[in-house]
């Protein structure tokens, strides 16, 4: 029978089976609505850079503020990615609800003090930096505790569907984020941040007047596992900010992975995740139950969601770069207007999940998640494979069929890969199963950066020094200045394109303009020269780029299919030969699959 907790409704006891159906879809309501302003959020700001820089007046091309660039797009998402696991654990201890609920109130009170961020310049970067990292903590507890507490209210028979509903706001999510960001964007930076105050105060409110505490807890009861959760959240911290800062240029060389800071970062950080495996498995109490990595299905889903996120990632930033700084330009569209529009023609890909999502997770409650992941991923990686043969200047229709393709095809991984997840989970163990796969997820998204910016920035380097040299004397620059912009890392140019900004002007300065005719500086500084400048080298690293997001996602597609067949960590109906089989609490249950409780098909 669960004990009523202080400042959570009391549940009467029930058979494992029943359901209070009003409850259930409550639950899938709020949820969903916490899931999706967390991950619009973590999105948002990516095509709002340009107008946040400008209403801070920062300029985005001097070296020393490619930081604050690079600390606003990855700071939520670090902090997500790291806490996830520690809020799960405390939400399987001290209540999912309740750490769910602390969670829209943090991230609401954090959004309204980013619309109101008071300085501009560096002090009003540092400022948004913080608050995003405050306003990531809360998104942490909502992505930690949503998924299991959908799993504590819904039948196993029916969380595919909810799952897969709340999974593709998610997803979802991260692309909305876009057009919003576009829309807002386009209007007032502060309405960025602002506008997720109605929803998280609705979410609050409604959380703690309606959501109850349910399934197996450790009611107050366990230890938190401090060695574990410090070398876990250090560790992470660490790699994930060593692989963003391999992006930028180090000494003579055009990134930074030599860099001593990149390689202490790296080294030290898996350093301290390989102790904390060593910790956990001393703990008595641990962070995170290794043992559930036996579980073929948990683990397998896992690896295919953190490759997916990757390739999933990738293909976001290369699309931004790609609309914003090139296609965009050449057919017609000013530099201020690029965010907006570029969110509006990434809408089928949104449409792909909203369209694919909620049927595959209710097929995959019938069939299991194995058909629907793995073909889900394969559509992927067909569409990453046509995406490289698309001409830069594309024909949109194309274009836009590909990545409707691209969404439907994530739309039937998410899901059922989700589900296959959460039911692989003793009851006990689900928020920490539920965080560790939002680490794997908020992870895949931050890795995408550094990996995807890297391959790109190689592939730029190879072909853009001379592209850029014979296109700058050919317009009367001096061959001085044309060397030096030429030999200027070119991770300043992919930045450029991908806040959707000339960047010639400044490269070039007001003294090399003043030599030039007034029609030769309008033409370098308009909208079309350095479009069509960086053209050629990017689709060189575009070819790169999409190549390594269609293997990763062919991984995603063996990861799946080797989960094996349909499984359910939960009671059987009760068998007449070990009745005391029904209690659900055996922890040798976990990665013993002569002991477990599981529904599998070939």
């Amino acid at each position: 029978m669960l004990r009523a907790k202080a400042g959570s409704r009391p549940e009467p006891s029930r058979a494992a089976g029943e359901r209070d159906d009003r409850y259930k879809w409550i639950a899938l309501s709020n949820t969903t609505l916490g899931m999706l302003v967390a991950t619009i959020n973590s999105s948002i700001v990516i095509i709002s850079l340009p107008a946040i820089f400008r209403g801070i007046h920062l300029d985005p091309l001097r070296p020393g503020n490619v930081s604050y660039l690079l600390w606003m797009l990855i700071g939520y998402l670090v902090v997500s990615a790291v806490l996830v696991v520690a809020f799960g654990r405390l939400g399987d201890i001290y209540g999912r609800v309740k750490m769910y609920n602390a969670g829209f109130l943090i991230f609401t009170v954090a959004s309204v003090a980013l619309g109101f961020t008071p300085n501009v310049g560096s002090a009003g970067a540092l400022e948004l930096i913080g608050l995003r990292i405050v306003q990531g903590v809360g998104g942490a507890l909502l992505m930690a505790n949503s998924m299991a507490i959908l799993t504590d209210a819904f039948p196993a028979n029916e969380r595919g569907m909810a799952l897969g509903i709340n999974q593709v706001a998610a997803l979802a999510g991260s692309f909305i984020g876009l057009l919003v960001g576009g829309l807002l964007a386009d209007t007032n930076w502060r309405a960025v941040f602002l506008v997720s105050v109605p929803f998280g105060i609705l979410g609050t409110v409604w959380g703690y007047l309606k959501l109850r505490e349910g399934g197996q807890r450790g009611h107050g009861h366990g230890r938190i596992d401090w060695a574990g959760n410090l070398t876990f959240g250090v560790g992470l911290i660490a790699v994930l900010v060593g692989i963003t800062y391999g992006i930028q240029p180090y000494g003579g060389h055009t990134m930074g992975w030599t860099s001593p800071l990149v390689l202490t970062l790296l080294v030290g950080g898996v350093a301290l995740l390989g102790l904390f495996l060593l910790v956990e498995r001393r703990s008595s109490d641990p962070l995170f139950h290794l043992e559930l990595f036996r579980v073929r299905a948990f683990s397998a889903g896992n690896l295919a969601g953190l490759v997916s996120s990757i390739a999933r990632g990738g293909l976001q930033f290369m699309l931004i770069i790609w609309l914003q700084g090139i296609w965009l330009p050449l057919h017609g569209y000013s530099f201020a207007s690029t965010p907006l529009w570029a969110g509006i023609y990434m809408v089928p890909l949104t449409l792909g999940f909203l369209l694919a999502g909620p049927v595959s997770g209710w097929l995959s409650d019938r069939h299991g998640a194995r058909p629907f992941a793995t073909g889900g991923m394969l559509l992927c990686a067909a569409s990453f494979a046509a995406l490289m043969l698309l001409p830069i200047d594309f024909p949109y229709l194309v274009f836009a069929a590909l990545l409707l393709a691209n969404g439907i095809g994530s739309g039937l991984f998410a899901a059922p890969n989700t589900a296959g997840i959460m039911n692989a989970v003793p009851a006990r163990q689900r928020g920490a199963a539920s965080g560790m796969r939002a680490t794997f997820q908020n992870a895949g998204f931050v890795l995408s950066i550094g990996l995807f910016f890297s391959l790109m920035v190689a592939g730029l380097a190879a072909r853009l020094p001379t592209t850029l040299y014979a296109g700058l004397t050919a317009n009367g620059v001096p061959p001085a200045a044309a060397t030096r912009v030429a030999h200027l890392p070119p991770v300043g140019s992919l930045f450029a394109a991908f806040l959707g900004y000339n960047p010639v002007k400044t490269l070039l300065g007001p003294a090399t303009l003043a030599r030039l005719s007034p029609a030769q500086v309008a033409n370098l500084t308009g909208k079309r020269f350095f479009p069509q400048l960086i053209a050629g080298p990017f689709r060189h690293g575009l070819a790169i780029v999409f190549l390594a997001a269609a293997a990763m996602s062919l991984i995603a597609a063996a990861a799946s299919w080797l989960r094996g067949g349909k499984y359910i960590h939960e009671e059987e109906p009760a068998r007449p030969a070990a009745p005391a089989e029904a209690t659900g609490d055996d922890e040798g249950e976990n990665g013993d699959e002569a002991g477990s409780r599981e529904e599998l098909s070939a």
